[in-house]
């Protein structure tokens, strides 16, 4: 009689693990014939799917193999944003001056714009973000206090973060596009420029540049961009340091296009965002003396003039996982350096990525995180590990803001055009991780009977298009969505 209850958990053990593998079946099926194509015989292929509810893997392959991620590493970036910043957070960028200010108006002094690592500082995608409407802030706050000249200069303080704007690894093909372009503790414009095409009368002959945007920025472009095929899309790769004001682009733009428009990194943009200041103050009636410059040491008598806020956090971290942008994703990790351990880097963002891992009991072996984006070659997960990480923000306060920071499959963001047919009572929020030779999904179902599922599903080293991998692994992610 004393066997009798271990001989019924076993059975019972048997039971739910059948159940497991019938739920599976088509799933593990699609899994094992995608890992026999040719053109993943010298790839890795690495699937897990967890149930939330039941809080257990319910299918593996290969999902203790450290694979790249690409830009699944948002997820563990604005999660944990989430986590230590919170839903209102804003970003806080200073105006400040020095010196004495006389009767007539005249700032016996210097004026001060003190980064606070703000990413969305200056950018182009909203309207009181751009350039004329930030700047027309600053000038009414200003002459607010009277300033009607500056006998003196603009200074530039990026001091939240380091001087490494770049990860370590990250590849020369990529720093010179705005994607690659880095962080500073003054981010300005999201650090990229437009550079704008007009097309040789036909394919083969040279393009010309017709004009960059913002306007008056201190860049050189060396162009060697051609005229490709009609309908062939953005074909520019730019190359360039992040200090260096010289850009050269080569590759070709669509014959029949007209204003065709391509970003490149922006040199020193915490100094760009300076320049044009000072530009705009002399243009609305406020001279200023000096040429702007990198502050050192702030001055004693240093005063505050006006506190610039971001948009607040949640939406940061929803255009960060659902556009995967680079420049918002490697602010935040450096940011949450700077919160944590007093200065942004790339090591101490990723300090605090580990710690929340630990805290939370996430065993991270065969895991490496290096930067905030994913751009890094360097960093590697397992597929086990990505989907225990966001089992367990499933369980965090945040998740609501999280979960909706995600792409919704088939309706929005950077997983617009995945998973179209899905069934209409499955939903499907995901992040996307794409680079050269990877191609990674990873994110939460919710099934047709209300089952809540977390999922991963990473494929590195192929032999295919991207293209061809991305439809290879949605059918996979179709299995996992529709799974009963």
């Amino acid at each position: 009689m004393k066997y009798k209850p271990i001989i019924l958990s076993f059975v019972f053990f048997s039971l739910a693990f059948n159940a497991v593998g019938q739920n599976t079946d088509a799933l593990d099926k699609a899994v094992k014939d995608l890992s026999r194509e040719e053109s993943l015989k010298h790839s890795t292929l690495a699937v897990s799917v967890y149930s939330i509810d039941n809080n257990k893997e319910v299918y593996s392959f290969n999902s203790q193999r450290s694979v790249v991620p690409a830009s699944l590493n948002k997820l563990f970036t604005t999660a944990v944003g989430f986590d230590k910043l919170g839903h209102d957070f804003r970003f806080k960028t200073t105006i400040a001056y020095s010196g004495n200010l006389d009767e007539g108006g005249t700032l016996h002094g210097d004026l001060y714009i003190i980064g606070g690592g703000d990413p969305v500082l200056g950018s182009y995608r909203y309207k009181q973000t751009m350039p004329d409407s930030l700047f027309a802030e600053w000038t009414r706050a200003i002459k607010g206090l009277g300033i009607r000249a500056v006998a003196g200069r603009i200074y530039y303080d990026e001091s939240i973060f380091d001087r490494h704007p770049l990860g370590d690894a990250w590849q020369w093909g990529d720093i010179g596009n705005y994607y690659g372009s880095g962080v500073s503790g003054l981010n300005f414009h999201e650090n990229m420029f437009f550079v704008y095409f007009t097309p040789g009368s036909r394919v083969g002959t040279q393009a010309s540049i017709s004009r960059i945007s913002p306007a008056g920025l201190q860049v050189h472009t060396i162009n060697e961009v051609m005229t490709g095929p009609a309908k062939s899309g953005d074909q520019v790769v730019f190359y360039g340091d992040p200090v260096s004001t010289i850009r050269t682009c080569s590759g070709t733009i669509p014959v029949d296009s007209k204003n065709f428009s391509v970003r490149a990194s922006l040199p020193n943009p915490a100094q760009a965002c300076a320049e044009l200041f000072t530009s705009y103050l002399r243009s609305h009636s406020i001279q200023v003396s000096g040429s702007p410059s990198e502050a050192g040491r702030r001055p004693s008598d240093m005063k505050t003039i006006f506190e610039y806020t971001s948009p607040i956090y949640y939406i940061i971290a929803q255009y960060t996982n659902m556009t995967s942008n680079n420049t918002y994703a490697e602010s935040i990790f450096k940011y949450l350096g700077y919160r944590v351990y007093g200065l942004g880097t790339y090591t101490n963002g990723a300090r605090v990525v580990k710690e929340f891992c630990q805290n939370h009991r996430i065993e991270s072996s065969g895991v490496k995180i290096v930067d905030g984006s994913g751009l890094s070659a360097t960093n590697r997960v397992t597929a086990d590990f990505v989907c225990r990480f966001l089992v367990e923000v499933s369980k965090c306060s945040f998740f609501t803001d999280f979960h909706k920071s995600l792409a919704l499959a088939g309706e929005n963001g950077t997983v617009k055009n995945l998973l179209q047919g899905l069934p209409s009572n499955v939903s499907v929020r995901v992040k996307s991780g794409t680079m050269t030779g990877v191609r990674a999904f990873a994110g939460y179902v919710t099934s047709a009977n209300g089952q809540r599922y977390c999922f991963s599903v990473i494929c590195n080293d192929y032999e295919c298009s991207g293209t061809q991998m991305r439809s290879k692994l949605e059918k996979i992610i179709m299995k996992i969505a529709t799974m009963e």
